[in-house]
């Protein structure tokens, strides 16, 4: 068998934090997968975990494997910001495309939008909410 090489016929395959970046059931292949690192890459998965394999992330450290929680990934209230203004610019497409135009609630978003975006509000901490009426009839 080409996976006599590595630790067993079940295997997570992990980075160099230990954090499991797949899982492997090598009888399912002929030969070894292009993509399968060396086998000092690859830990045994015990059969509770290999039933549990799918319950959230894995990270394995010197054989012993335990649930991972990854690190919360926060994107800058500017960058939010400016994600916002493509809706906005989509709105105010159809909006022109219609012959409509913003209601005052939508103007006030579009200008606080505008100002987290461009760095004159350094006091926000979240966006304000969209408007749920975006549209005033002509």
């Amino acid at each position: 068998m080409w996976y006599s090489a590595y630790p067993s016929a079940r295997l997570a395959v992990f980075g160099s934090d230990g954090v499991v970046t797949g899982w492997l059931e090598c009888a399912q292949f002929s030969e070894a997968p292009e993509w399968l690192p060396a086998a000092d890459q690859t830990a045994a998965v015990p059969d509770d975990v290999w039933e549990n394999r799918a319950t959230g992330y894995w990270q394995v450290k010197a054989g012993v494997f335990s649930q991972y929680a990854p690190p919360v990934v926060t994107v800058p209230l500017k960058t939010q910001a400016v994600t916002a203004q493509a809706w906005i610019q989509q709105q105010a497409n159809l909006a022109a495309a219609m012959g409509e135009t913003f209601t005052a609630d939508m103007k006030a978003y579009v200008k606080a939008i505008a100002a987290i975006a461009n760095g004159t509000d350094t006091t926000s901490t979240a966006l304000p909410a969209q408007p749920a009426d975006v549209m005033a009839g002509s």
